[in-house]
């Protein structure tokens, strides 16, 4: 009898060291892990269209070569429309420092004529460092650029997804045998749920970045095609992902327009916020997320820390991945509950 609850600690310790390697090991090889993990998504997206396809008479093969070749097009497409901007934003990122250091000077100056006395070493800069400020607006652009640095990978990947999709009933039939009539029911849930997640997301990410873009052009900011695009791709992220993407535009307009302008790029930002992301959002997204606040927040920042820039993107899908998986067994429902809104315990 001593020696059973001393078996089973042995193994809950064994099983968080695991977790925990498996982790590191994860974080460690994240350059192999991001690009599968971008190609699943991306696969599951275009699922969709593939469907619709087939459905008119096209071949899988066929369906799925014209499905890419429309995504590598519009993909090159953007990719033309946005490298000028950016490498004229990068190019011009000395002068923007230089001048958001004058405005910081003067609002030291002003601070100090009304008797507001700041730091004695800097003034206000020891507060906002100007290289810093700029140099997060640029490692931001950068790094949206690294992460679909393995685009022909990516694509590659995506590819042989699709083709194999449309055999893995089969497999999982072989696998399984009389089991599997369950197993595929809920994957068929976990695709389902993400693709209607994925889906909106994107059409609500497209419309913030067409106000954005179209806000900042009627305003004057210079690139708004960039602050657009950077609207869409960080609306994926939860909770703050719109107000980073509008700490880049907001500094450039203090630099190039001054406070007022800046008033506007805030407001346009805050307009698109509660439109998109606060009345329509909600309304067409319902109950499709399937998760509790607290956990889409603890979601951010575990796969932030775990994969990066892709991991904020995906951590909604990711963590609602991980919540169906381990509803499907007895011994893991109690993390899908946990992970859930609390509906899941009037089933149960």
């Amino acid at each position: 009898m001593t020696h059973e609850p001393q078996s089973r600690m042995r193994d809950t310790v064994l099983t968080i060291a695991g977790f925990l390697i498996i982790l590191a090991w994860m974080r460690y090889a994240q350059g192999l892990i991001v690009p599968f993990l971008l190609a699943l998504f991306l696969a599951i997206i275009a699922a969709t269209p593939v469907s619709w396809l087939k459905s008119k008479g096209l071949s899988t093969p066929l369906a799925v070569i014209l499905v890419l070749l429309v995504s590598i097009a519009l993909g090159v497409f953007v990719a033309l429309v946005l490298s000028s901007s950016v490498d004229q934003f990068s190019q011009s990122l000395p002068a923007y420092q230089t001048r958001l250091e004058e405005l910081l000077s003067g609002v030291d100056d002003w601070l100090s004529g009304h008797g507001i006395k700041a730091p004695e070493s800097g003034g206000i800069m020891d507060v906002i460092d100007p290289g810093q400020a700029m140099g997060f607006a640029n490692s931001l652009i950068s790094s949206l650029g690294r992460v679909f640095g393995n685009l022909f990978l990516i694509l590659f990947t995506v590819l042989f997804m699709l083709l194999e999709a449309w055999i893995f009933p089969q497999k999982i039939q072989a696998i399984f045998g009389n089991n599997s009539a369950m197993v595929l029911a809920r994957f068929s849930d976990v695709i389902k749920s993400t693709r209607q997640y994925l889906s909106i997301k994107a059409l609500m990410s497209f419309a913030t970045g067409i106000i954005v873009g179209a806000g900042t052009a009627v305003i004057g900011l210079d690139y708004p095609i960039l602050w657009g695009f950077l609207a869409f791709a960080l609306n994926f992220i939860p909770n703050i992902g719109s107000i980073i993407a509008a700490v880049p535009a907001a500094l450039l307009s203090l630099v190039q327009l001054g406070p007022m302008a800046t008033l506007g790029v805030i407001l346009v930002y805050l307009t698109a916020n509660i439109i998109i992301g606060n009345i329509i959002e909600p309304r067409y997204m319902g109950e499709k997320v399937g998760l509790s606040t607290l956990v889409v927040f603890l979601s951010l920042v575990f796969w932030g820390w775990l994969f990066g820039l892709v991991g904020m993107l995906l951590s909604v899908p990711l963590t609602m991945t991980v919540k169906f998986a381990s509803l499907v067994s007895d011994e893991t429902r109690w993390l899908g509950i946990l992970l859930g809104p609390g509906s899941e315990t009037a089933e149960g």
